[in-house]
């Protein structure tokens, strides 16, 4: 199975992007977030990976670090949460939030990603709570992050990053990123948050 990949960076679409290894090209799913931190096109980028081979599938999830990658298993760990459902909970919260979040049991705040119903979450909480502390536990401490977690996101700069990398103007980009944030607030869900933005500028 594929662990890893170091490559160029190819191509990068709303929720996958191509990597470009010594002229083979492999297609990675990715959350919102990570594909707003990947390097652009053209660049070189390395990818942690996980391959879930089906009957009528071979996908690759990627992941740009440690702690994204073990949420990932643990989500999928969960009954009825497949492959596509975890990466949508990604998109919705960073790392470091999403630990917190199973670790408080706060059901109603992972029932606004979009996707994630109330019994989803109560899933989540029930089978993940015990098992997420051993990545928050490290990052105990006041004023520290779990080890291996990325720092959190600007919440309207990522947004900005992830619409540029669609080909939108910066300006444009940065208007409709804020007018989400204001319709929205600054708490709800990356990927809501997202698809906010990507309405606002489809409509004009």
């Amino acid at each position: 199975m594929i662990a890893a990949l170091a490559g160029v960076v190819a191509e990068k679409n709303l929720t996958d992007a191509i990597i470009d290894v010594h002229g083979v090209g492999y297609r990675v799913n990715l959350s919102l977030l990570s594909m707003a931190q990947l390097a652009e096109p053209g660049a070189n980028a390395s990818l942690r990976i996980r391959t879930v081979v089906r009957e009528d599938a071979f996908d690759l999830y990627g992941f740009l670090t440690r702690a994204e990658e073990e949420l990932f298993l643990l989500l999928t760990s969960v009954s009825h949460v497949g492959p596509k459902l975890a990466m949508s909970i990604l998109s919705g919260l960073d790392a470091d939030a999403l630990v917190q979040v199973i670790g408080k049991g706060d059901v109603a705040r992972l029932t606004k990603i979009h996707g994630v119903g109330k019994k989803t979450a109560e899933r989540v909480v029930l089978e993940l709570k015990d098992k997420v502390k051993t990545l928050s536990v490290e990052g105990a401490a006041p004023g520290k992050r779990p080890k291996g977690l990325a720092p959190a996101p600007s919440t309207t700069g990522d947004l900005v990053s992830a619409l540029v990398n669609l080909g939108y103007r910066e300006p444009q980009a940065d208007l409709a990123a804020r007018n989400a944030t204001e319709r929205l607030g600054e708490d709800a869900a990356f990927e809501l948050l997202f698809r906010e933005a990507l309405k606002g500028l489809r409509s004009g």
